[in-house]
């Protein structure tokens, strides 16, 4: 039986992605910050669809937290307790508004969260991928400073992870909450562009594919906003405007399913180093931004990366060497 592991697969997107992987007989692990809630949601599915479902304690901002996590993983599968690992959903996130407030590691949260967190469990979890396995990476619509999304929410800057993980330090004016987390999403996409080079190169049959699954103002992604904010985004009357400005817009359970069906579907098998997105009941493989092809960029992204989780010779997947 196949096993996927979801990033914040306990709510949202997630969760939706979760219930629809687990109707088709696939087991899950729910990797993220809130045990209790896991565990409830872990019980839910067991109960409804018979699957196995295993919690993993994983706070992405924290790169000593991926690491347990990744510890913790090898020895589930190890034991047995996890059978197989077939595709890595690297699907939670967040926009953290307000000022700038750094990680437990000293980064700027929405880089560390949305970007390092990510980077360094796929690394990590690589080696027990399987032959044909997928790692799919959520990022957004936000990306693209030509979309309407970009222009909303802030545009990108340039994706120098070492300036972003840094960003607010040593008095310099910090970047707005939008152009961090559009900024975030652009280098999400470049991970997972630079990833696929990488493992072409490898002669690897491994995929890695970019996924937007739209604006879902009804998930925790407004949060951190008032609540007049949060109820004005979730209308009827936003998402009609939404969409007739041209914003990319779609609902949790259509963007769940297409999460899972890019997770496992034999649809998918031979997508990888592809941008799809979920937009008004459609999920289609579009062009993402220009930026995000630069493969000067992405590689000089990865390698700073690499020097940012501090990750060791004996850590990087030997295929990605």
């Amino acid at each position: 039986m196949s096993t996927v592991l979801i990033t914040g697969g306990h709510s949202g997107i997630g969760l939706a992605a979760a219930q629809a992987l687990a109707g088709k007989k696939i087991d899950l692990v729910l990797a993220g910050r809130s045990p209790d809630r896991m565990g409830q949601v872990a019980g839910e599915l067991r109960a409804e669809y018979g699957v196995g479902v295993t919690s993993l304690a994983l706070d992405l901002s924290s790169l000593a937290s991926v690491r347990a996590a990744a510890v913790r993983l090898r020895d589930m599968l190890g034991s047995g307790e996890v059978a197989s690992l077939d595709a890595i959903a690297c699907n939670a996130g967040g926009r953290f508004d307000g000022e700038v407030s750094p990680s437990s590691d000293g980064y700027e949260r929405t880089f560390a969260t949305n970007c390092l967190g990510h980077f360094l469990l796929v690394q990590l979890a690589l080696p027990y991928l399987s032959e044909h396995g997928r790692v799919v990476y959520t990022s957004s619509s936000t990306h693209d400073p030509d979309s309407t999304d970009g222009r909303l929410v802030g545009a990108v800057v340039e994706p120098d992870a070492v300036a972003l993980a840094g960003n607010g330090k040593g008095g310099l004016q910090a970047l707005s909450a939008g152009k961090r987390y559009s900024t975030s999403k652009l280098c999400t996409v470049m991970y997972a562009y630079e990833l696929d080079r990488r493992l072409r190169t490898a002669g690897s049959s491994i995929s890695s594919i970019a996924f937007d699954p739209g604006s879902v103002p009804e998930t925790g992604f407004l949060r951190g906003m008032p609540k007049p904010v949060r109820w004005i985004s979730a209308s009827a009357a936003m998402k009609w405007v939404m969409k007739r400005i041209g914003a990319v817009t779609s609902d949790a359970e259509f963007s769940g399913a297409s999460l899972a069906a890019l997770l496992t579907s034999p649809d998918y098998a031979d997508v990888s180093g592809k941008y799809f997105q979920a937009n008004d009941g459609k999920l289609s493989a579009v062009r993402s931004a220009q930026l995000s092809y630069d493969e000067r960029r992405a590689a000089k992204l990865w390698d700073d990366t690499k020097h940012l989780v501090g990750l060791a010779a004996d850590e990087e997947p030997i295929l990605l060497r």
